[in-house]
Formats: C-alpha cells, structure tokens, sequence
C-alpha cells in the first residue's frame, strides 16, 4: 500500500463497514430498501455521517488510546461531553476530509463503578499490558484494520457478562464486543425530497419493519433544534462465552441523522449546500438516548 494517509484512512474505514455491515443486517435491509424506492441506485452513494466507537477508560486503553490512529490520519479532537447516569465521557473527531465521517468515542469511567465491577473489569483489561496503539504501525493500513477487529483481552465468562450487565449496559457490550464498531449513521438530509427529514426516514424504515430505539423518543432532537436522529434497534447476536454457552446479546445498530442548514446560510440555495453550511458536532442529550439502542429496555422490546 501507498503510504498515503488518506488512502490508509479509506482502507481501514472500508475494512471497519465491510465487517460491520456482514454482521448487522439491518445495514443492507435498509439500504436494499432505499434502492427498491429508487431514493439511491447502490449503498455507496449514502453519506455516513459518523461513525462510533466503545472503549473502557483504563490507563492503557480508552480515548487517549483510541484517538491515536485517527489523530494519525488527520482527525481532529473537538468537544468533550459528559454522561453523568452512564458514567461515561466522550469526544468527538471532526475528518481531513468532508467525504469521510464524523467519528464519536467514548469511553467508561471504569473508577466511577461498584468495586465489583472494576474488578470483573480489569481482570480482563489488565491483559493489555501497554498502549497497543503505541506498537501499532499507523501507516500500515492491514495491520490497523487488523487491529480494530481482534480481541483485545479474552472472551468473557457468561457470568462476568451477565453481572456487569446488572450495573452498566455499555460496560457487558464493551466487555464482549471490544472495539468493534457500534454504529455508522446515513445522512438523510441530503437524499430526495420525501425522505429527506428524520421523520420521512423514520416512516419509511418503520414501513418494512425496521424497530427504532423509542428512548426520549423515537427522533431526538437537539435544543437548537438543528440536529435531529434516530436509531434502529440493536441487533441481537448469538454470542459464544468463555464457558462455551451461547447467548443471545447486544450487537451493533444503524443510525440516522439530519442536520439543518444553519441560519446564517439560509439564503443559500439548496443545491450549494455544503456540510459546512450545516449544524456540526453532537449533542448530549440526544446521544444519552441514542446509547439505549444497545440496552435490553430497548432490544427486549424488539423481541416481543
């Protein structure tokens, strides 16, 4: 491979939606869809707004760790965000490129949990004896696509899992899944009129049975009211445990995200907007919400 920072960049986001999308459904059902309504003629002209990432907040792991590769590759770190009820920090990393996504990543305050659950915690995090993203060759797209998508610590007992479930939701998904991506999300505002709002795009997914996570609502919507999102469902996966059980948990889901043209572009016409012209960044309150589409308050639902 070129040592091109941006083709390695293409290549690893490739390698991370190629796995992602074999391993959630509702990525190629939504897409097939999309196409049979003739709003797309193929999946690649979909604008993945951004894409998400889990990590455990220990010395050697978390955002400090993680930001490393995508730093690399010509990220740039912007806000932080607090989730007090989760116990969980993130920021957000804006691309070198308007045609690459956002990415989000957060990371569990592993010291803010019962000692119980730090200990559960860190008997498998402790594995990880160094930053792996220090001996990581940044430039070597196959060994950064590599590492995203091995395990780093061993695979979880099914009663290591069952008990961090009890106190931290986000804690069991990190635990089993790792790094693995948890969401990308399709840009909406920019497809044909008709399915160009969150609340079009919501109808027509909920049309052929696609589950939305309804926490706070199935659209949350910012206090500005310039970004709007929904999210599928996550997918149940069968998931085999340490003890050689299987059990069926939390995989990964589809987001979907509508920005508005900022008030001060207004009078651009439509067909110059650019995603400059449109609210940037996240929101709290509505990625609180968006992390439920994991949870079993949302997944138990979709299974009734």
């Amino acid at each position: 491979m070129k040592n091109n920072k941006i083709e390695t960049l293409a290549f690893v986001l490739n390698g991370l939606m190629r796995r992602y999308s074999e391993r959630v459904p509702d990525v190629n059902k939504v897409a097939e869809a999309m196409i049979a309504e003739g709003i797309i003629t193929n999946a690649n002209e979909i604008e993945n707004d951004h894409v998400a990432f889990r990590t455990m907040g220990v010395p050697q792991l978390g955002v400090q760790s993680f930001e490393k590769i995508f730093l690399h590759f010509g990220y740039e770190k912007r806000d932080f965000f607090n989730f007090e009820g989760k116990k969980l920090n993130a920021y957000w990393f804006s691309p070198p490129e308007p045609r690459f996504p956002r990415i989000f990543v957060s990371e569990l305050r592993v010291e803010d949990l019962s000692e119980k659950a730090q200990k559960i915690i860190k008997s498998y995090t402790d594995e990880v004896k160094t930053d792996p993203a220090d001996s990581l060759d940044l430039n070597d797209g196959v060994a950064v696509d590599g590492f995203l998508h091995q395990p780093l610590w061993r695979t979880p007992t099914w009663d290591d899992y069952e008990a961090l479930l009890q106190e931290s939701e986000y804690a069991a998904w990190v635990i089993y899944n790792r790094y693995y991506l948890n969401h990308y999300t399709i840009s909406v505002h920019n497809l044909k009129e008709g399915y160009n709002t969150i609340q079009e795009f919501n109808d027509f997914v909920e049309k052929f049975g696609v589950k939305l996570n309804d926490a706070g609502g199935k659209t949350k919507i910012s206090p500005d009211g310039g970004l709007l999102q929904s999210s599928t469902v996550a997918e149940m996966i069968d998931a085999v445990f340490a003890d050689g059980s299987t059990h069926v948990i939390s995989g990964s889901y589809v987001e979907f995200a509508e920005r508005k043209v900022l008030p001060q572009f207004a009078g651009i016409p439509m067909d110059k907007i650019e995603r400059i012209h449109r609210r940037d960044g996240f929101e709290t309150g509505n990625a609180d919400k968006i992390f439920e589409s994991t949870f079993t308050s949302q997944t138990m639902k979709s299974e009734m």
